[in-house]
């Protein structure tokens, strides 16, 4: 085992159970999803051996290619797709995920649906929110939210686990996660995936059930 991984997981483990207890939650109500997104089989073993269970990767592609080798030595990891999906990938990342954090327009729910109906399997759903209703970014502007929310929910039939964002890099943090979390509180929503290595113990204090961790634990990612 990387003593290295080891000791890194074991830091923002810290952090998290350190940030759950200054904003007043229970130990333990935060999930740590660690991104392994670019970063090869022999990196994420040692994370894997040190005990984490909970992965996110940003593609479709990559992710079936390393983790079909790594599930089959450890068949209780629980992998979140939570990268932009195309509606032409549906089939793959249903087969592939156990929870997808990127759904933001109906043709994509549509697939998916259509894909989990075909494979009798059901994976968990969050909408995508573009909190800062950035042109380049992913995700469904926050005022469409209530709406598509509803679609997915009374015409889909699909349930919706949670919600995601990711703030502009040169915005406080802070008032998107408490965006997210006041449209989730209206709609009932459950769960929010927010938070990065930056800035993840913000978003617990804005009610974050998922952060999204890599470079904190995998160290700088190499994207040449």
């Amino acid at each position: 085992m990387s003593s290295k991984a080891n000791e890194c997981l074991n830091e923002v483990k810290a952090a998290i159970t350190l940030a759950e207890k200054e904003a007043g939650r229970a130990s333990g109500s935060v999930c740590l999803i660690a991104v392994s997104k670019t970063f090869a089989v022999e990196d994420i073993r040692p994370v894997l051996e040190a005990g984490q269970r909970v992965f996110g990767e940003n593609k479709v592609q990559e992710a079936m290619k390393k983790w079909a080798e790594l599930r089959s030595d450890y068949t209780d990891v629980e992998l979140h797709l939570i990268g932009p999906l195309q509606s032409n990938k549906a089939k793959e990342a249903i087969a592939t995920f156990d929870v997808i954090h990127s759904v933001d327009r109906e043709k994509i729910a549509r697939s998916l649906k259509s894909e989990m109906d075909k494979q009798g399997k059901q994976v968990r759903l969050y909408i995508q929110v573009n909190t800062g209703e950035e042109e380049q970014k992913a995700g469904i502007a926050p005022q469409d939210t209530d709406a598509f929310i509803q679609l997915c929910r009374d015409e889909l039939g699909l349930s919706i686990e949670g919600l995601m964002c990711i703030p502009p890099v040169n915005e406080a943090p802070g008032m998107h996660f408490a965006l997210l979390e006041k449209i989730a509180k209206r709609n009932g929503v459950e769960k929010l995936s927010m938070g990065m290595s930056a800035d993840y113990p913000i978003a617990i204090q804005h009610g974050a059930s998922h952060v999204r961790v890599g470079s904190a634990i995998f160290g700088a990612r190499d994207y040449s």
